[in-house]
């Protein structure tokens, strides 16, 4: 399978902003650890603070991934763009979250995208990615 982990907005903070919730582990150092446990499929990752860019990206993942795990940050609260682009794309979408979100700020608990992705996995730190693979590869 070929899989594109997408990251939203401060994502890229992921390992040096709030330890205590997002744990001390950098994308950097995740996303090798993530490939070779995966060797048999191709895990493509990117990351952007701004949505238009994440929007373009989904759209351009059709036909080319078989899945797609995307993290939207912020967005997934604010976001019926991205949440557009993903129900208009023809590939499976799950929402990931590093965080318990459910457990977090109120205003965390509505998800404007859960609804067009094909799941939601939330609360494993980084592992929630693993989680979302092994979801993508028994669907």
């Amino acid at each position: 399978m070929k899989l594109l982990i997408l990251n939203g907005p401060n994502l890229n903070l992921q390992g040096r902003r709030d330890k205590s919730v997002y744990g001390a582990e950098t994308f950097e150092e995740f996303i090798p650890r993530l490939r070779a446990a995966y060797p048999d499929h191709t895990l493509d990752y990117a990351q952007s603070n701004i949505e238009g860019e994440l929007i373009d990206t989904l759209h351009k993942a059709e036909g080319v991934y078989d899945g797609v795990l995307f993290n939207a940050g912020g967005y997934t609260h604010t976001s019926v763009a991205l949440r557009d682009a993903i129900d208009a794309v023809k590939v499976p979408v799950i929402e990931i979250h590093i965080s318990n979100v459910a457990a977090r700020e109120e205003f965390r608990h509505t998800s404007l995208i859960g609804a067009t992705c094909v799941g939601t996995i939330a609360g494993f730190g980084l592992d929630s990615y693993r989680l979302g693979i092994e979801a993508l590869i028994n669907r």
